[in-house]
């Protein structure tokens, strides 16, 4: 009898999403989270840059982002930061890594949350709130931060909600319930909920 010939089932296509980790100068660095064109996002149509963040804020969680790429698997390769090039000009290193949906979501919330903050203390209580997020509230938080009109504003309200235990409680009341399944699509797609009464 013959036996039956498995059938080879093609996965689904999915997003891809890059970190993009640029070496300018001695203790300087610079992280991008980058969005390519993919089958499963035919609306992005060239790199698209998600967040970045460089210098002295940095500094302040680049050992977490770190840390969180190795749980990954991912390390970044050897840097030639420093060195000349055949002109005499100081290199500027890049390393780019493929990353999941998960960690861009993740590291590009960080990073749009951290970058114009200065009280460091605040900045690591922010990076603690977002590493302990569900997937879905912070697809629904970047989703805004990236489609809204004013991201200034949404962006402020996500740190006073992260820094302020009063306002921690009171957003614990208000945020609306991100269903299962629909954060990722509201930040690929610009959707997201109006968070006026939260700001």
């Amino acid at each position: 009898m013959a036996q039956p010939v498995p059938i080879a089932v093609a996965s689904a296509p999915t997003p891809r999403y890059e970190l993009r980790v640029r070496q300018l100068g001695p203790a300087d660095s610079e992280y991008e989270v980058w969005q390519l064109p993919s089958p499963a996002t035919p609306q992005v149509t060239a790199p698209t840059r998600i967040a970045g963040l460089r210098g002295r804020n940095l500094d302040v969680v680049e050992h977490r982002v770190l840390r969180t790429l190795a749980r990954f698997g991912l390390r970044l390769g050897s840097s030639t930061r420093g060195q000349k090039d055949q002109r005499g000009r100081t290199n500027a290193k890049k390393n780019e890594l493929a990353l999941t949906e998960d960690l861009a979501l993740t590291l590009g919330l960080l990073f749009r949350a951290l970058a114009p903050m200065r009280n460091r203390e605040n900045m690591r209580t922010v990076a603690e709130g977002i590493a302990a997020m569900q997937r879905e509230e912070a697809a629904y938080w970047l989703g805004m931060a990236m489609h809204r009109k004013r991201p200034r504003r949404v962006l402020a309200a996500l740190r006073m909600l992260l820094t302020e235990p009063a306002a921690r409680q009171r957003a614990a009341r208000k945020t609306p319930r991100v269903e299962e399944g629909k954060g990722a699509s509201e930040w690929r797609h610009g959707a997201g909920a109006d968070i006026s009464a939260l700001a």
